[in-house]
C-alpha cells in the first residue's frame, strides 16, 4: 500500500465492513426496486 499504516488490521477491517455494507445496501435496493417490496 502507498500509505503508512494502510495495512493495519484496523484499517483493513473498517474498509471491509464499508465495502460489504455498501454491496449489501445495493443488493437490498435492487431487490426493492425490482419487486417493490413495501
Amino acid at each position: 500500500m502507498k500509505f503508512k499504516g494502510a495495512d493495519s488490521p484496523k484499517v483493513v477491517t473498517i474498509s471491509t465492513v464499508l465495502l460489504l455494507g455498501s454491496i449489501a445496501a445495493l443488493v437490498i435496493w435492487a431487490l426493492q426496486a425490482a419487486y417493490a417490496l413495501n
